[in-house]
């Protein structure tokens, strides 16, 4: 008995075996390697050996040491590689505007004499311990919490507390909120227009319903670079629509439909809705259909009848239909990189100029984990609240 139970078994996981290599290499790993990203910090550890050691008992609050001075003047000159040293400056210069010059004349004049430099001979800003203190807390560890903190606008300051940056330094924390309300308009968009839509299609039989289900089906069939830029001809001032609305007198001129909100907001509602109209039908077909009719035949009104018998019953497909449209439009990019304007722009767009504009790819991972982890906790609370709703039934 026990043989042929362990050969399924084996047959099993030989099966499942290149589903599971396929999630290891192209989800787990890259996603445990973004993770590390947005907290490792190594650059200027392994950049500034003495200068980290120089600094360990230093108050952060006092001039700098001659000690430190001289490290950090023995570090410099033991660089040799001026890719590791163009990613001291551009770490560095994160953490305190002024570095980037500051370091170039510093290296400068470390290579060109041999003996001792008084630093702030060089340059006055040396005499500054805001400039110790960002070099302090870059070399002090290789694992940082500075990222995370950015990505929604906080930092450390000299003492180590916690505090807001200026208002204009950054502006993550706006456009990770613009990002969940701009996926929750899409996903309620969705539903307005998904719900009549899977009722209709539910409703009819035959090559009517084919033909309804293929019309919503044709989106997923079709690039979303094509679907865009479809739209982007079709949104604009001369555009099929506007041209439409004109023609027919209800404007008297174009509508802003184009590098702004509402652009987004249809296209993303267009792309995304057969991922609520799906779930939505098919929880419907499941559904008798004598349970209207005979709530009508107790009296009760076509509209009552929908939200007392219909509604409830079909709630689990809108609650399914809804956490796939809300997720997928939390990591659009195309969409409103190309039919948004300056102010319509996701949290997408910012992960992806750290990661290929700026490469910076702690700051674009400390984003990602960010927006993953409210995604997370979205989706525990739909887990809870779907569980306490079984549960009651």
């Amino acid at each position: 008995m026990n043989a042929p139970r362990l050969s399924k078994q084996v047959i099993s996981l030989v099966l499942v075996a290149p589903l599971l290599l396929f999630l290891v290499v192209f989800f787990a790993f890259p996603l445990v390697t973004m993770m590390k990203s947005a907290v490792s910090d190594p650059v200027a550890a392994r950049a500034l050996p003495a200068t980290a050691r120089a600094v360990a008992g230093w108050d952060r609050a006092s001039p700098p040491t001659e000690d430190m001075k001289a490290a950090f003047v023995t570090d410099i000159r033991q660089i040799n590689d001026d890719q590791l040293f163009g990613d001291l400056v551009r770490r560095l210069n994160s953490a305190k505007s002024g570095f980037r010059t500051l370091m170039t004349k510093t290296r400068a004049a470390a290579s060109s004499a041999a003996g001792t430099i008084d630093l702030i001979a060089l340059d006055k800003r040396w005499a500054d311990p805001s400039y110790w203190q960002a070099v302090s807390v870059a070399a002090s560890s290789s694992i940082t919490d500075r990222n995370l903190l950015a990505a929604v606008d906080l930092q450390r300051d000299a003492s180590g507390a916690i505090t807001s940056l200026a208002a204009d330094a950054s502006a993550n924390k706006t456009i990770m909120l613009r990002t969940f309300v701009m996926a929750l308009t899409v996903t309620v968009a969705c539903v307005l227009i998904g719900l009549p839509f899977a009722m209709i299609a539910a409703s009819l039989d035959g090559w009517k319903r084919q033909l309804l289900l293929g019309a919503v089906l044709l989106p997923l069939w079709t690039s979303l670079l094509v679907r865009t830029a479809a739209w982007f001809i079709l949104l604009q001032d001369r555009g099929l629509i506007n041209s439409a609305l004109m023609q027919l007198g209800l404007t008297s001129g174009p509508v802003p439909l184009i590098f702004n909100r509402a652009g987004v907001i249809i296209a993303m509602t267009h792309v995304l809705l057969p991922f609520m109209v799906l779930p939505i039908f098919s929880v419907l077909i499941g559904i008798p259909k004598n349970l209207m009719p005979a709530a009508a035949s107790l009296g009760a009104h076509p509209v009552r009848a929908f939200w007392t018998v219909l509604l409830p019953l079909s709630l689990r497909g809108v609650v399914s239909g809804s956490l796939l449209v809300f997720m997928s439009a939390l990591g659009y990019y195309i969409t409103p990189a190309l039919i948004g304007g300056a102010k319509d722009q996701m949290i997408s767009s910012v992960i992806a100029y750290y990661a290929t504009g700026a490469a910076n790819w702690g700051m674009a991972g400390a984003l990602g984990l960010v927006l993953l982890s409210a995604t997370l906790i979205l989706y525990a609370v739909y887990l809870r609240l779907s569980s306490e709703r079984e549960a009651r039934a």
